[in-house]
């Protein structure tokens, strides 16, 4: 374990232990769920004091990357895209009521990735992977013609439609997106989809195009699904997509 240098005196010292802790999971190629040394250890590695070991601790588990659990000791932790939500949640719902570049800069974060993705999806996605897209639309229209709003469905679409690029962090990244736009349009009391038969073949057509095996017709027919949403959040309405 490496012992904490004497003197840096630019970085403020909680910060340091942080790193320090973080250092020492990766050097010892620890994963999720594996146990860290005991408080005496750091405290004895690092040469720092027990509250100082605590507090970089607690400031670690607010960013998922250790566990604490009590009683049983301290742990990995899952490295989730939590705290990224919640500070973007945050971040967005100070804006200004009335400001529209708040989610508009969350959708066009969503929409590069998707829209650079997409091309590849065309490439790569299976007839069966087709056919699962497909029945999520067709459980999206049953939902808008009984007059039920389908987010649910709705973010179930986009994470599959990345599942053959086989890139674990995509349908994390998205659900992440989905999740603070989810909260920030709950949060403002903004209604439901006013067109929800125009959604559905909005994303009828991303399948239609992929069947074709046709890139820029899909990433076309994505471009046009994001001015709908951009559309439906400058009246506000919730549909995320």
């Amino acid at each position: 374990m490496r012992r904490m240098p004497a003197r840096e005196p630019r970085e403020p010292r909680n910060n340091r232990i942080q790193r320090a802790i973080v250092q020492l999971i990766l050097d010892r190629g620890l994963r999720s769920g594996a146990p860290l040394p005991t408080e005496a250890e750091l405290m004895e590695g690092l040469g720092v004091s027990r509250n100082s070991v605590r507090e970089a601790l607690k400031a670690l588990q607010a960013l998922d990357i250790v566990e604490i659990r009590h009683g049983y000791g301290t742990y990995v932790g899952q490295a989730s895209l939590t705290p990224f939500v919640d500070g973007l949640t945050f971040r967005t719902l100070t804006r200004h009521a009335d400001d529209p570049g708040a989610l508009a800069e969350i959708l066009q974060v969503r929409e590069v990735l998707e829209e650079g993705l997409i091309r590849r999806v065309a490439a790569t996605v299976t007839e069966p992977e087709l056919d699962r897209l497909e029945t999520v639309v067709t459980r999206m229209e049953t939902a808008g013609q009984a007059g039920r709003p389908f987010p649910e469905l709705d973010r179930e679409f986009h994470e599959l439609l990345y599942v053959s690029l086989g890139n674990a962090l995509v349908p994390q990244l998205l659900g992440a997106f989905w999740t603070v736009f989810r909260r920030v349009t709950a949060a403002h009391g903004w209604t439901a989809d006013p067109a929800p038969e125009l959604t559905v073949r909005r994303h009828r057509d991303i399948v239609t195009a992929l069947r074709a095996r046709d890139a820029t017709g899909v990433q076309g027919a994505m471009t046009v699904h994001f001015r709908g949403i951009e559309e439906r959040a400058g009246r506000g309405c919730w549909g995320v997509g």
